[in-house]
């Protein structure tokens, strides 16, 4: 940016961590640059400082981008009350007390933490900070710092769940409370946290309602069940936050309530103070997604007699891999331009680390030597990757023609049911 700006070029204020981690030649090159370590800049602040509440709390906190799964990611506007609000409930639906350890294995920057950032200053709580995250790293910080509480994506779960022998401090010198969110998680992966010591609280949320806003309340009945059982109801979505006053799920036809029979799918909606102000600069989007006085979260899933909501399936075929969503069409895009595709239609397929990962379905050229489909499909990937980040890029590769409606479209459910007879990508043993 410097050489490229002629000499017009502003730097942005950069903040380093010098922990013992860090490379001292790439922390000695910032400060030369004009970085400021963190630990001078804290030293930097006024204690006498008179903070000044905003005159409103329908004011604007924080700005935060969407993954991008349409063409372009949407800005989403949080107000104060929401964050006010839910970095108060966090805790009080986690029974978090004062004093906690908080392991940050969930990025800052992911709805602004799931505005546990302000929750543990509301606490007196402590941060531990890793720069990467690895089973190695989360199980050493519960041994070193006596970390109490910490939350991750399912892919972070199976991570920790499968790792090493020599990488894992087991068993667990304490309880650890883990807040796990950002895609359905795995029976199975639950039941393995919860054997090794972990306890699991489920919850669910977007960008859009300041991170988790439902959870899978546990209750004292299931106790008794069987470990498997156990699993399989926690995997559920759950029910509303404190402060979020109206959870539902409705008919994508009629707009009504679904009953809770726990068959009759819906569309999951919210309303209340934990929901967005809404998109930056897009009215569009914004009218669509507050129709009829909801937010529309996209996600479609059921009611069960006893209240409890669960996803079953995404609208417009987003696929969730290791909490981050990713838009099968644009994978799509990228695979109609290599030279030995046809056609090729994107689906979610189960996935042992990711949780999901996309499967590519492609018909090839007619021309093309397909005698050695193994080459081709690392080929695909080879390519996907110079074109993508690199966990869109498909996991497997499936060729063969595609299926169509009379009218040409491609019947994304049958091979959703190809992908699913596939069984799950499994974790590589090398």
């Amino acid at each position: 940016m410097k050489e490229k700006s002629q000499g017009h070029f502003n730097p942005p204020l950069l903040v380093v961590v010098a922990d013992e981690a860090c490379d001292p030649e790439a922390l000695r090159y910032a400060l030369g640059q004009g970085a400021i370590e963190y630990e001078k800049f804290l030293e930097s602040g006024d204690p006498d400082f008179a903070w000044k509440p905003p005159q409103d709390e329908w004011q604007s906190i924080a700005l935060g981008y969407t993954s991008g799964t349409t063409a372009s990611p949407k800005g989403v506007v949080l107000h104060h009350r929401g964050a006010y609000l839910m970095s108060l409930c966090n805790p009080l639906v986690w029974g978090m007390n004062e004093g906690a350890i908080y392991l940050w294995t969930l990025p800052m920057f992911h709805c602004n933490g799931w505005c546990f950032t302000w929750a543990l200053a509301a606490l007196c709580g402590t941060n531990i900070c890793l720069r990467q995250v690895t089973a190695k790293g989360v199980y050493s910080a519960i041994a070193k710092h006596g970390v109490t509480h910490f939350c991750a994506a399912p892919v972070v779960l199976n991570t920790i769940v499968n790792a090493a022998p020599e990488d894992t401090i087991l068993p667990l010198p304490h309880v650890v409370h883990v807040m796990t969110a950002g895609a359905a998680p795995p029976p199975a992966v639950l039941f393995a946290m919860s054997r090794k010591g972990f306890r699991v609280t489920h919850t669910y949320g977007l960008s859009e309602t300041y991170g988790p806003s439902t959870i899978c309340a546990w209750k004292p009945e299931w106790d008794s069940l069987p470990p498997d059982n156990q699993a399989r109801l926690n995997a559920r979505q759950g029910v509303r936050y404190t402060t979020l006053e109206c959870l539902d799920v409705i008919s994508t036809k009629t707009g009504e309530p679904v009953p809770a029979d726990g068959k009759t799918m819906g569309e999951i909606v919210m309303r209340g103070n934990v929901v967005m102000k809404g998109y930056l600069k897009n009215p569009k989007a914004n009218e669509e997604t507050f129709a009829n006085g909801w937010f529309h979260s996209g996600d479609l899933g059921v009611k069960h007699q006893d209240g409890y909501i669960e996803i079953k399936d995404r609208s417009k075929d987003i696929i969730i891999s290791g909490g981050e969503n990713i838009s099968s069409v644009e994978v799509e895009n990228s695979l109609y331009l290599h030279p030995a595709v046809l056609e090729a239609s994107v689906v979610a397929r189960a996935d042992e680390r990711w949780g999901e990962s996309p499967c590519a379905f492609v018909t090839l050229k007619p021309e093309v030597n397909k005698s050695d489909e193994q080459w081709l499909a690392e080929d695909i990937m080879k390519f996907c990757k110079s074109k993508m980040p690199a966990y869109w890029v498909p996991k497997s590769v499936v060729f063969g023609p595609l299926p169509k409606t009379a009218t040409g479209k491609i019947q994304k459910h049958v091979l959703r049911g190809k992908a699913q007879q596939l069984g799950p990508v499994k974790v590589s043993k090398l």
